[in-house]
């Protein structure tokens, strides 16, 4: 795991395996074929996503494949940022967005204590060489000043996962291809004692 500090809050940056992709992938395409399990896993109303498909995974699912790596990993990412050991690591909510051209995400917030973003797909053409931006993501923090940066970019690549407290504010840019940018997000409560540092 790589710890990022672009700016105050921390972000940290891993991947999972080409196993668990492939897991991910065939669960939302089994979703997705099916009327009923798309209808009771739809996540679209709950998300402020300007995109055609957003699902949530079923509890089940995310126990026997993610909690493991997600779990660890956060654990990871708290003893390494603030040098303490986190017992709690409770998965809120884990939700797949597909995105297709021209659709986005603005800038929004989650809740928990640390949120997460991975990603799953991309447009086989998918290019972002003539503006950096297309279907990347941005993360923004305060304001630009002399020493100081107000955003990191990030330019997806399948396996990529990226952990960051709730607060911080992001947005995933549209792009202009054939093809879907699948990704995954979520949420996770913490030891509130680690997380509320007013109650030091």
């Amino acid at each position: 795991m790589k710890i990022l500090a672009p700016f105050g809050p921390k972000i940290a940056k891993f991947k999972i395996s080409k196993s668990i992709i492939k897991r991910m992938n065939d669960e939302v395409e089994k979703i997705s074929k099916n009327k009923r399990l798309g209808k009771k896993y739809n996540y679209s109303k709950k998300l402020v996503g300007h995109v055609s498909k957003e699902i949530e995974l079923s509890k089940n699912f995310i126990d026997k494949n993610l909690k493991k790596i997600i779990s660890s990993s956060v654990k990871n990412f708290i003893k390494k940022t603030c040098g303490k050991n986190t017992s709690k690591v409770k998965i809120k909510n884990l939700w797949v967005v597909s995105q297709y051209s021209s659709e986005f995400n603005p800038v929004h917030y989650h809740n928990g204590h640390i949120s997460g973003v991975g990603y799953l797909k991309l447009p086989k053409n998918f290019s972002i060489k003539k503006n950096k931006v297309y279907g990347s993501i941005d993360f923004i923090n305060g304001n630009k000043m002399f020493l100081s940066e107000s955003i990191h970019n990030h330019v997806p690549k399948v396996g990529d996962v990226i952990l960051f407290p709730n607060y911080l504010m992001h947005t995933a840019y549209p792009f202009y291809s054939d093809g879907e940018r699948r990704s995954f997000s979520f949420n996770i409560e913490i030891d509130h004692k680690i997380a509320n540092v007013f109650s030091r």
